[in-house]
Parts: structure tokens; sequence; C-alpha cells
């Protein structure tokens, strides 16, 4: 019998280089793909990456006139699925990556993207840099505003042994995931955070974000790690769609709307913000790397 090729990708997101920021794998699948769940999960899983993009065409609208209508942005669905092979709501790096991937192949000619989702219409964008090498690229996505909320007491997270003393400045709950955003004193506490998986994975929230301030004279604005044993992954290396809080709570803090995070884990990554109040929008941007290519035989 027969088998049918997928395309697939595995692309560091966030990075310029290889190995570094956040990996992702994404597959694109054919325009009426009929692809069961339970071998997407399995794809997942077998990937072993921290998350997985499922990517397809949209099929164009049939006019009143009986032609196609097209608004003359290239648009794709897309599905976010995470290590343990759970569909999430959304995934910022996973779609930098599936964004990266149609960019750098024959799939996406215009250089605006729109992707459907459950979260709502996302926008990717491609934005040339010409260097002295060659052409480069970065990404820019548009999200949507993610608005931070109080915790409640019994939501409080009981972290002493990740903290080891160092003092909680605040503790905020994102609306859209019900994750934790904790602040600490400074980037260095952030970084030098030795975190204890088995306390953070007691905590009300889905996720927990810790983050703290830059120093004076730094090029970032704020350090931020991303802790999430729930979904299968101790440590996010670099979380995109956290920003979608972060960069309204941090743009408050500094007086910004310009702003570049740094995520302090062991791969390290690189975001540059833009917060539009009056859309209620967030621009991310950032680079990526595709460290392999192939096909699934389905």
């Amino acid at each position: 019998m027969s088998k049918r090729a997928i395309r697939y990708a595995v692309i560091d997101a966030f990075t310029k280089e290889a190995f570094k920021g956040n990996p992702a794998a994404v597959c694109f699948l054919e325009e009426n793909s009929d692809i069961d769940k339970h071998w997407i999960q399995s794809v997942v899983q077998e990937f072993n990456a921290p998350a997985a993009a499922f990517v397809s065409p949209v099929i164009s609208a049939i006019g009143t006139n009986g032609q196609e209508e097209s608004s003359g942005i290239a648009r794709f669905n897309i599905r976010w699925f995470a290590h343990c092979g759970a569909e999430v709501p959304i995934c910022g790096h996973a779609t930098l990556a599936t964004a990266h991937f149609l960019f750098s192949s024959d799939l996406a000619e215009q250089d605006t993207i729109e992707f459907v989702s459950k979260w709502g219409l996302l926008l990717a964008r491609k934005i040339i840099r010409p260097t002295f090498k060659e052409e480069t690229f970065t990404v820019e996505l548009d999200f949507p505003v993610d608005p931070v909320v109080r915790c409640d007491v019994n939501e409080l997270p009981c972290i002493p042994l990740t903290l080891n003393g160092v003092p909680i400045i605040n503790v905020m709950k994102t609306t859209a995931c019900g994750d934790l955003i904790v602040e600490l004193p400074s980037s260095k506490d952030v970084a030098k955070l030795q975190p204890n998986f088995m306390e953070i994975k007691e905590c009300a929230g889905r996720c927990v974000a810790v983050t703290g301030p830059a120093p004076d004279g730094c090029r970032f604005d704020f350090f931020t790690r991303f802790f999430c044993p729930k979904l299968g992954v101790d440590e996010d290396q670099v979380c995109d769609s956290i920003h979608c809080a972060l960069v309204p709570y941090w743009s408050e803090k500094l007086k910004k709307k310009s702003l570049t995070s740094y995520m302090a884990s062991q791969r390290s990554g690189v975001l540059h913000l833009e917060l539009d109040e009056e859309s209620q929008r967030v621009r991310i941007s950032g680079e990526a790397v595709t460290v392999m290519v192939g096909t699934i035989l389905v």
C-alpha cells in the first residue's frame, strides 16, 4: 500500500544559532487532510520536542459570483500540541517556527500570513534584515493582549525551595490560561533560580512564569523563565505566548511600549516586543533557524 509523505521541519525559535532558543516541530498538511487526532498525538511524542504545530492551507471561500474570494494574504489553519500530546490553545514559539518554515519554503509567497486558530486570527510578518553576508529575516507575530488579574489567596504559589529565600514582589494570573506570573526583585534572582519542579507542579496555575527587571544599562528590559511541569515540560526554554501578558505588565511598570525580553533558560532566547494599547495587541519579533527537514509517511 502506498503511503503519503507529510513534510516536516524542526526549527529553533527566537535564536539565530542552531541548538539554542526553543525547538518546535512543524508538520505541513495538505488541504482537506483527514488526520486522526490520535495519530497527531503519536507524532508529537515521536518528535519529543517541547511543542509541535500542524498547519494546513485554508480553502478559499466561494463568492456569490462562483469565484474564489481572496484577501490577498496567505491563510493557514494551525493547531498546537504540547510535548505530552495534549492540544494547547496557543503556542507562540511554534507559531514563529511555523511562519519561518512557510516563509523559507515555497508555501507562502507573500510577506504576511494569517493563522486561523482556536485563539483567533493571528498574523505573522516577514521582516527582511539585510546583512553584509546575506539577506536574513525575522518573524513578527501579532497576538492579542492577555490581561492579568490578581490571584485569590488560595491561588498564591508556595515555592519556598525554588525561591530559596528570594522575596516575591508581586503575583498575578493570566486571564486566558490561568498561568501564574511571579515577579522577583531582579533579573539576577531569575537567572540563578534553582526550580523545584515538584512544588511548582502543585501550584494552582497551569504554568508558572518567574520574571524580574534587568539592571540599568542592560540591553534587555526584563528576564523571564517559564516552568510547565504539568504539561510535561519542566522549563519552557523560550515562551512566546506568556509575553502577551508580560508585555502589558512590564510596559506599565517601566513606562515603555517597546521592550526586549531575555529568556534566562539553559538554551536562552531574545524577544523584541511592542505594545499597541489602542488595539490591545502585542507584536513579538524573533529569529529562527531550521535544523532538520524531512517527511513523515502516513
